[in-house]
């Protein structure tokens, strides 16, 4: 048997604690995630989770890094899935791709983007991503549907993230597979938005 790669085995390590990270903020909130619980579950030892965790914070910002990267490459897949033919079409599959992370990605929920400036409500703080995601989704916008580019797109693109963020995270507040009202509303309210200046 060919002995695997030592990096890919780190990998497939911290893959496997962020996994059991991931379990646990769904069962129990991120509030009260500690180094023990993760090793627990991932049947590791606590130093195993140190060596690449040296605290809880570095767990969650892990974990949040995880779910931001697959997001982005699920809001990439969702708009080759639907080949959109306007703006507005693309800034749905942007939606659906966030509802579907909801949806199926464990530990999603510690993702809120309109919370990064704000902190997590332990003191602590994560990057801010909503200023990151909404330059690359402007630059999408005004490359394949003709938006003017600038500081006004990624502004306005900024304040929709801000209100999908509120009202996608509502509408799963209480259900797992989200309350559709939240989720339509979330539509509405971001496309007549967005569609006061670019319509």
């Amino acid at each position: 048997m060919r002995t695997e790669p030592i990096q890919e085995r780190s990998a497939a390590r911290v893959d496997a604690l962020l996994d059991a990270a991931a379990a646990v903020v769904d069962e129990i909130g991120f509030d009260r995630l500690t180094t023990a619980m993760v090793a627990e579950r991932a049947d590791a030892s606590i130093g195993t989770v140190y060596r690449y965790f040296p605290d809880r914070i570095a767990l969650l910002q892990g974990l949040r890094e995880r779910a931001i990267s697959r997001f982005r490459r699920e809001v990439v897949a969702q708009i080759e899935r639907s080949a959109p033919t306007t703006w507005l079409d693309a800034v749905d599959c942007a939606i659906d791709a966030y509802v579907e992370m909801y949806r199926s990605e464990s530990g999603f929920r510690i993702v809120r983007f309109a919370d990064d400036e704000r902190g997590n409500g332990d003191g602590e703080t994560f990057q801010g991503e909503s200023e990151a995601f909404a330059r690359a989704l402007a630059e999408v916008l005004s490359a394949e549907f003709g938006l003017p580019a600038g500081e006004d797109l990624e502004f306005r693109l900024g304040i929709g993230i801000e209100i999908g963020d509120a009202l996608v995270s509502r509408a799963f507040m209480n259900s797992a597979d989200g309350d559709e009202r939240f989720i339509d509303e979330a539509r509405a309210v971001i496309g007549a938005y967005l569609a006061r200046y670019y319509m």
